[in-house]
């Protein structure tokens, strides 16, 4: 790579500033916001780079996370292939929470960061990736509540990271999704209930030469992040602790299947076929998935 081509300013370039660029340039478009174009940068990147003394200001985790929340939305439109985001995080997370899945893990100390303690599988390929994927839906559509870990982090990590208990939109450039820990609230040690209605735009638009929306939000949505205290959720007055870890209260299965698709083998797709279940049993086998 040329000097020349770097974001020269006052027609000099340190080399020390160089190499802080091309570092954040393959951490932000390799790792954090990773889209199709290969060798190639979301033009919105640069605006975060213009000032290295703003970059601690951002909140890139969030950032990451809505990028990623879009992605997933994206990736389940019938003529999608493949997956943009931080594939390293949706990875770690379903490592943590379901042990069926997770590979081989290296001891670690505690400040190290928890993603890098997994060791990558082998990828494979061919009819023994396919015969993977059908095993990994069979074992997804098996999975009951002993399955799943679900306080990885603690009781009590929202105390150690207040924003986790956040409530409102969370943004990348033009990117906002909700979030919203109400709806994971077993992931905090309490019982799930039935979440509130979640912000939304107030309207959006596809045009016509285009493929995707353009959403509008009321001006007062960019302000919900600058107040944390006013938009936190507060974990007692919404529900109690757990008894046990998968608790839920009774209404949430019917609000859960109105809105979710409680299988992923189709009924008439391939052998073992999925065991039917009783209504009472749906809250243990069907209430596990992508809840990030």
């Amino acid at each position: 790579m040329h000097a020349e081509g770097l974001l020269v300013r006052g027609g000099e370039l340190k080399i020390k500033e160089m190499e802080v660029q091309c570092y954040l340039f393959v951490l932000l478009g390799s790792t954090l916001f990773v889209d199709k174009s290969r060798d190639r940068l979301r033009p919105a990147i640069n605006l975060f780079l213009k000032d290295h003394r703003r970059l601690a200001d951002y909140a890139w985790g969030a950032g990451a996370l809505a990028y990623l929340y879009r992605q997933l939305g994206v990736a389940t439109r019938a003529g999608s292939k493949g997956l943009c985001g931080c594939l390293t995080l949706l990875q770690a997370w379903i490592y943590e929470y379901f042990p069926l899945f997770r590979p081989s893990q290296l001891p670690q100390s505690p400040d190290a960061p928890r993603a890098s303690s997994w060791i990558s599988p082998r990828l494979p390929g061919g009819d023994e990736a396919r015969q993977r994927l059908v095993r990994y839906r069979q074992l997804l559509d098996e999975l009951s509540a002993d399955d799943v870990t679900w306080t990885p982090y603690g009781r009590d990590g929202n105390t150690d990271i207040p924003r986790s208990l956040y409530t409102g939109p969370i943004r990348f450039s033009d990117i906002a999704e909700g979030y919203d820990p109400s709806r994971c609230l077993r992931q905090f040690g309490y019982r799930q209930i039935i979440p509130a209605a979640m912000t939304v735009p107030h309207d959006q638009y596809r045009p016509a030469s285009g493929s995707s929306y353009i959403v509008f939000w009321d001006p007062w949505v960019n302000q919900l992040w600058d107040n944390v205290a006013a938009r936190r959720l507060e974990l007692d007055f919404a529900s109690r602790p757990c008894e046990h870890p998968s608790e839920i209260v009774e209404e949430y299965v019917d609000w859960f299947l109105t809105r979710s698709h409680p299988r992923i083998t189709h009924p008439t797709d391939g052998e073992p076929q999925p065991r039917p279940l009783l209504v009472h049993q749906v809250s243990y086998d069907f209430l596990l998935l992508f809840q990030i």
